[in-house]
């Protein structure tokens, strides 16, 4: 037991540049006091004492703003940064070394009693900013999720997800490699690129040469019509330029 608490203080220490000191984990570090109390009420669970559990992961919330099911199962060293707002539901399970960020979800989409309802998250997951992770599927290790992803179906093992319905971010073999050998605060990796925004940068520039033909096309006829190039209609879209550049 105090084994475990040791290497949830180490974790958080190691993770956080802002921790100072043990203390300062022991006083004001609401995701360690949140795993602190899913200890005790995941006991009381397993004792068979389902309503004393339930209140007592209520008090948790109440003091940390992190809902945790006593039902769930958390490995070692997991660190829930911030915290405000995560809820971790009942047949959830959260691998060792794992860290979760604040207004995370881990969730189910099945109302089947005894079902696996909520993800399984292996060990060296991260979790960033209000991410939704809904489903009885597997988070493969050391896979990162983005901030405010989507996540609706399973996710392999070092892949980078983004956006909404959560996909695969592009990453070159080489950086995938060493990104996920180190940890990535809210599941940033650098050099990640969305096949989201590839796809938008790629409509954006066949515009511009469809726009840069038919410009060119449209001075072909004024000369022929013995006109002055300057003349000639062309086209100019910056209300689409602007719309695309925001999409982005």
């Amino acid at each position: 037991m105090f084994e475990r608490v040791r290497e949830d203080i180490q974790i958080i220490r190691e993770r956080d540049p802002a921790c100072h000191s043990t203390l300062e984990v022991l006083l004001a570090y609401p995701g360690f006091h949140a795993v602190q109390f899913w200890r005790l009420s995941h006991w009381c669970w397993i004792q068979g004492w389902y309503t004393f559990a339930r209140w007592v992961s209520h008090v948790a919330r109440f003091l940390t703003g992190i809902e945790i099911h006593p039902g769930a199962k958390i490995g070692r060293r997991v660190f829930i940064d911030h915290g405000m707002g995560t809820v971790i539901g009942e047949t959830a399970e959260v691998g060792d070394d794992c860290t979760i960020y604040q207004g995370v979800t881990l969730g189910g989409t099945s109302l089947g009693r005894g079902e696996k309802r909520h993800p399984t998250l292996e060990p060296g997951v991260i979790v960033g900013a209000g991410a939704k992770v809904l489903g009885g599927w597997t988070v493969g290790r050391n896979a990162r999720i983005g901030s405010n992803a989507v996540c609706l179906k399973p996710i392999a093992a070092n892949a980078t997800i983004v956006g909404v319905p959560g996909h695969v971010a592009g990453e070159k073999k080489a950086a995938k490699q060493a990104d996920h050998e180190h940890f990535s605060a809210y599941g940033v990796v650098e050099g990640a690129e969305d096949p989201v925004t590839r796809a938008f940068n790629q409509v954006r520039n066949e515009l511009d040469v469809q726009r840069d033909t038919i410009n060119r096309l449209e001075r072909e006829i004024a000369k022929l019509k013995g006109l002055d190039e300057a003349d000639a209609p062309a086209i100019e879209d910056p209300a689409e330029r602007s719309f695309l550049d925001s999409a982005l």
